[in-house]
Order: C-alpha cells, then structure tokens, then sequence
C-alpha cells in the first residue's frame, strides 16, 4: 500500500518561498504522475502542477514561473518550490500519486500567506 505524506507548509509573508515535499513509501510501482494540488478556503480542489514518469513537467497558468515540480526518483519524493507567494497561494496543498491507474492521495500540508 503506496502512502503519501507532505511536508513543508507554514505561514510565510507574501512575495516570500516555500518548499514542499510529497515522500512515498510502502510498496509500489514506479509512479506514472506526480502532482501537487490545492484547495483555498471555499474553493474546489486545483491542480497546480504535475511531472509524469518521462520528466515531462505541466503548470496551472496561475502559477507558471513561480512554481518548480521536480522530483527525486531514487527518495520516491516529489517538490513543490513555490516563490513569488502571494495571498492567492493560501491554502492546503495536497500530493497526488498515480500508479497504474490508480490514485493516491496525501493528508494535505496548509501554505497561509499573510503579512
């Protein structure tokens, strides 16, 4: 069973960074997407960015040249630097796993912008 855990939100000032981190761990294939979403307060859930198995990266307009997906194959751990923070970024960011057809998602890490 593939579990995800996310870490690295908090409370930062806007036009300030933050770095996330999704590992997983337990037993798996290698996945074929990974992908960090999030959800703001009242909001549906979002995709923001995702990296499938090739390396091949995609980005939600909104935050295009101020988040970098990356990831780390041999940690099965996949980034989210986000830079440029503004109040719109607020939210829980959320990792997404997909793995032969199948998702699997984490607990969610909060990210609060605000002065």
């Amino acid at each position: 069973q593939l579990q995800l855990v996310e870490s690295g939100g908090g409370l930062v000032q806007p036009g300030g960074s933050l770095r996330l981190s999704c590992a997983a761990s337990g037993s798996f294939f290698r996945p074929n997407i990974m992908g960090w979403y999030r959800q703001a307060p009242g909001e549906q859930r979002e995709l923001v960015a995702s990296i499938i198995s090739s390396g091949r990266t995609n980005y939600a307009d909104s935050v295009k040249g101020r988040f970098t997906i990356s990831r780390e194959i041999a940690k099965n751990t996949v980034y989210l630097q986000i830079n440029s923070l503004n109040s719109e970024d607020t939210g829980v960011y959320y990792c997404k796993v997909v793995v032969n057809g199948m998702d699997y998602w984490g607990k969610g890490t909060l990210v609060t912008v605000s002065s």
